[in-house]
């Protein structure tokens, strides 16, 4: 299941969410939080769902279908985030990616400060892997990221704010960390490295990142080896990145079909 929000451009949120749900084999199911007006160039309008229809929307799929794993994406207020924190605890559901959407990889905050403490305080001790880029990892721990120590430093301090476990990702950090993401889960430090792909069309990387964990979790893979292989994943389609539209593409889900 993917709790987010839609992109009318197609390339991020929910439909990024079940195009790597249906090229990792599983069955997608979807809550959605906020429908976004949106293209290659930006973000012109946004409506959020009411509490009231993201409850309806969860409660119909939890209780009719066995729901191997949940990502949660963009949220956009707190009466949302409250809401998907409260419906995970009443079903005691415990394979969860949290990838807490505030801000973007440029940097720009997406949502209030209200309702970037109720992730830190709800939505993150829910998480069994929380995937936060490197701003959204600098205002859960409360520090600047510049090196790879940070990264790690920032992983330990998000740990122990309840996630089981933490990937930093390093897409905003500069020069040789571009490619680098730190995983920690209270035991020990991984250093997850790939090739540098040179395009300007990176949009959704992060939702599919996370979509792609949760797929591999459904799976019945361990935790880390989720991680591992849905970032391979996010390499490949980044390879097949689309040039469409006026500003910056999405990543290429599609990408197995075309290398058989």
């Amino acid at each position: 299941m993917t709790i987010a929000g839609s992109d009318s451009g197609g390339g991020a949120g929910i439909q990024a969410d079940l195009r790597t749900f249906a090229f990792h084999c599983v069955h997608g199911t979807s809550v959605l939080t906020c429908i976004t007006a949106q293209n290659t160039q930006g973000v012109t309008r946004v409506d959020a769902m009411s509490a009231e229809s993201v409850t309806a929307q969860f409660e119909a799929v939890m209780t009719d279908m066995q729901v191997g794993a949940i990502k949660t994406g963009m949220l956009l207020n707190q009466d949302i985030i409250k809401t998907v924190a409260k419906k995970l605890v009443a079903f005691g559901f415990g394979n969860v990616v949290v990838d807490p959407v505030m801000v973007s990889r440029a940097g720009a905050q997406l949502i209030d400060d209200e309702a970037v403490k109720t992730i830190r305080e709800l939505l993150i001790p829910l998480a069994a892997i929380a995937t936060p880029n490197r701003y959204e990892a600098q205002i859960l721990a409360d520090m600047e990221i510049k090196t790879l120590a940070d990264m790690q430093t920032a992983a330990q301090k998000i740990y122990k704010l309840g996630a089981r476990s933490v990937l930093v990702k390093g897409g905003g950090m500069l020069q040789d960390l571009r490619a680098v993401d730190v995983w920690f889960d209270g035991e020990g430090f991984e250093v997850l490295k790939t090739e540098v792909i040179d395009t300007n069309h990176t949009h959704g990387t992060g939702c599919t990142l996370s979509a792609a964990i949760a797929a591999n979790l459904a799976l019945g893979k361990p935790r880390f080896q989720a991680v591992v292989d849905a970032k391979n994943y996010v390499t490949e389609a980044l390879k097949y990145a689309l040039a469409i539209g006026k500003g910056q593409g999405p990543v290429g889900h599609f990408f197995p079909l075309l290398s058989k």
